[in-house]
């Protein structure tokens, strides 16, 4: 194996000290431009790359930020994802992004090699609704950022979208085109979002003067198509079948919908059919997915932002303060809830 490169090779290559590379390297203003320009040659020669490690630990900060997201294959959070990446590149830095695939598990273990690795940062859309696993990481001192949850009962700061309201929107619709007995295809009952989507439309129902036993709650151990397929058979074998379908996420009001298509169940006219997240899928599914929109790709800017204003990268280093953003859905409109009653 060949050995790699390292600055006193450069520093040899060119006649130079290691601390004349050095100070190419880090500070190439303080160096005479003929004597740069023999340091950079010979760097370019012999392909040195400098070991950005290395650098960290000299240091003691990273250019790496740190994301973990519940799922990778859910197109809302490609969105937050490239979001965060756009405000961090701006600043000079990367994104480190990892998925937790909504295990509690995992997400201790990606939580604890972003320690090890010393990154700047991190953004967490939480996977543990004990809170364990943010006790433990707090105890390193990384500043985060948590996406699509409201900080509550902390000092950090959150970025997250109004989900009752949210809910909320999402059955007041259904409400509105007749219907009375609703279904709500949710998830894990740990998960907030999945819980204030409920509350929110709970809130809809009794401002229609229906009671909680309007809403027929088909939870799920996941957020994903397959999850969606599932809830959909069992929703086909209810003697007492709603005429409408909330789901939490529009991963969910997919596979729900496959299942409705493979037996004939027509959408909308015999089952009304609202999502939530409005990913570019809905849009594009056979029939036309209503769905609550998050504005995925700001809420992971508005995060990197907060975040790089507290570990002083961003434009606004030093005024940083602990703050909750909380953003407002908007309900968009499409064939799967147009059926007239």
């Amino acid at each position: 194996m060949a050995r790699s490169v390292g600055i006193k090779d450069v520093a040899r290559a060119a006649g130079v000290s290691v601390g004349t590379v050095s100070n190419v390297i880090n500070r190439p203003d303080t160096v005479g431009s003929d004597t740069r320009a023999r340091v950079l040659s010979a760097i370019d020669r012999l392909g040195y790359v400098r070991s950005e490690s290395a650098r960290q630990l000299r240091a003691g900060r990273s250019r790496i930020m740190g994301l973990l997201v519940l799922d990778m294959g859910n197109p809302f959070f490609v969105d937050v994802a490239r979001g965060a990446e756009r405000a961090a590149r701006e600043a000079g830095l990367g994104v480190m992004v990892c998925n937790s695939a909504q295990s509690p598990g995992e997400e201790a273990e990606y939580l604890s090699l972003f320690a090890e690795q010393r990154v700047r940062g991190v953004l967490l859309t939480p996977a543990d609704a004990t809170g364990r696993n943010i006790a433990a990481f707090r105890r390193h001192g990384i500043p985060f950022v948590l996406v699509d949850r409201v900080a509550e009962g902390t000092t950090e700061c959150s970025v997250s979208v109004d989900d009752v309201a949210g809910g909320t929107l999402a059955v007041r619709h259904l409400l509105d085109a007749g219907h009375r007995s609703i279904a709500y295809v949710s998830g894990p009952p740990g998960f907030n979002q999945v819980r204030d989507r409920r509350t929110g439309a709970l809130a809809a129902l009794a401002e229609a003067g229906l009671g909680p036993e309007a809403l027929r709650e088909l939870p799920t151990e996941r957020l994903d198509v397959a999850a969606g397929r599932d809830a959909g058979a069992r929703l086909l074998g209810l003697s007492d079948r709603p005429t409408a379908v909330f789901c939490a996420n529009d991963l969910l009001a997919l596979g729900v919908l496959q299942s409705l298509f493979a037996a004939g169940v027509s959408v909308p006219d015999d089952l009304a059919l609202v999502g939530y997240d409005d990913i570019e899928f809905a849009a594009a599914a056979a029939v036309p997915l209503t769905s609550v929109r998050q504005p995925a790709a700001t809420m992971g800017a508005l995060a990197a932002g907060l975040l790089l204003e507290e570990t002083g990268a961003g434009a606004s280093a030093g005024a940083h303060e602990h703050r909750r953003v909380v953003l407002q859905p908007e309900l968009v409109v499409r064939r799967s809830s147009l059926a007239a009653r």
